[in-house]
């Protein structure tokens, strides 16, 4: 439990998303859910999904999740969004090597391109102008938020992989 998912009235949005592949790399699939919430009262729920049948890697459907989630955000109103996601490459490059990346031009400490950098970009424009905190969360730990889009993400990988044999 953590103070932005129970906490006062007021609004917010409480994203949760995942990402899948079968193979690394291989066909992929990504969700994520979106909850306007008022204090511990849900309002709205959507859920987004989607797939890349072409050979992607599991980072990629990680924050693809995350994308999509970012996308379909209700107009921005000021309500603040908490992103949860199970893989700490999200949260710590949002929340911490974001800005090292761009003032490097997008190279890593190590001056080497940063992975993925169309994605980071991307989720770089979409959270623009809101209020994002982006959480890191244990994956397979119980949290049945994190189990629910685990299983919407792997089921959209199946398709894809299904997508991939068809003639």
């Amino acid at each position: 439990m953590n103070a932005f998912t129970h906490g006062p009235a007021g609004l917010r949005l409480v994203v949760h998303c995942d990402g899948a592949c079968i193979g690394n790399p291989g066909p992929g699939g990504w969700a994520a859910t979106i909850k306007v919430m008022d204090g511990d009262q849900e309002i709205s729920r959507t859920e987004v999904v989607g797939c890349e049948p072409a050979k992607t890697t599991n980072v990629r459907m990680e924050m693809s999740g995350a994308i999509g989630a970012l996308r379909a955000l209700p107009e921005n109103d000021g309500t603040p969004v908490a992103v949860f996601c199970d893989n700490d490459l999200v949260s710590k490059g949002m929340n911490e090597w974001l800005p090292g990346w761009i003032a490097r031009g997008w190279r890593t400490a190590a001056k080497k391109p940063v992975a993925n950098v169309d994605l980071w970009q991307e989720l770089l424009a979409l959270s623009a102008g809101r209020v994002v905190t982006w959480y890191w969360l244990r994956g397979h730990a119980g949290d049945p938020h994190n189990e629910e889009v685990d299983a919407l993400a792997n089921a959209a990988a199946v398709r894809a992989c299904q997508e991939t044999q068809l003639p």
